[in-house]
């Protein structure tokens, strides 16, 4: 039987659609591969808090050389990763317990780890890698031509959902959710100190640029930029 060719062009459409539905400013559809779980962080170090602090500096300069997995694990849980697992706290104060931030890893030169975009997951400490290829060249020009975002080997964003904070806490919120960040920012700091990589808090670039590129979700809005590599 000859189908008619409105039909096919009804069921092209269709299909179509619902290709669409796994893709948003260019996300895909998660599968087995693009969910990975991170190693374990270690919870100790050779390195003081004393002796961290005393050597925090901004670096924006890198070596070219890949970060290990190990090493993403540990920047990542040092952001957002839950430290009360009974409790789902996390590793940086949040008004509340609410926790309106959101962290990505613009990822470009790592070991075992594919060129792409993922968010992280802090309840199983792992990402999701939802954008294939290397946009720190991207993100770099939506941050003003900064080099050091082209030239780290990987970027965290930390994005943050206003709505969270200010449901409860009104205005007053949106003070909260900046002291957050700023918590995991320097928490990112010396945990790099500790793996001995440079880092940078980068917070010149123009916010919708910003979110195209990493495929923020429309509620979500960027804060921070920071380029982490050898040093």
């Amino acid at each position: 039987m000859k189908i008619p060719v409105k039909i096919i062009v009804i069921l092209n459409v269709f299909f179509l659609s619902i290709s669409l539905l796994g893709i948003s400013g260019g996300n895909k559809m998660f599968d087995k591969e693009d969910k990975i779980k991170l190693p374990e962080p270690r919870y100790k170090s050779q390195v003081s808090v004393e002796e961290a602090i005393l050597k925090r500096r901004s670096i924006r300069n890198y070596l070219d050389k890949p970060l290990e997995l190990e090493e993403i694990s540990q920047l990542l849980w040092s952001a957002q990763g839950i430290t009360d697992k009974e409790r789902k706290l996390r590793a940086v104060p949040s008004a509340g317990a609410l926790y309106p931030l959101e962290i990505y890893i613009i990822v470009g030169n790592v070991s075992s780890l594919k060129e792409g975009i993922y968010r992280y997951d802090p309840f199983n400490h792992g990402i999701l890698r939802f954008r294939e290829g290397d946009y720190r060249n991207d993100l770099s020009l939506a941050a003003l031509g900064q080099s050091c975002v082209k030239n780290g080997a990987v970027d965290i964003v930390i994005a943050a959902v206003y709505d969270r904070i200010t449901k409860k806490y009104g205005d007053r919120g949106i003070g909260y959710i900046y002291m957050e960040a700023g918590h995991a920012a320097q928490n990112v700091y010396l945990q790099a100190e500790v793996l001995n990589l440079g880092t940078v808090v980068v917070g010149a670039f123009v916010d919708d640029k910003v979110k195209d590129v990493v495929g923020l979700k429309e509620e979500e809005t960027p804060l921070y930029i920071l380029p982490v590599g050898k040093k």
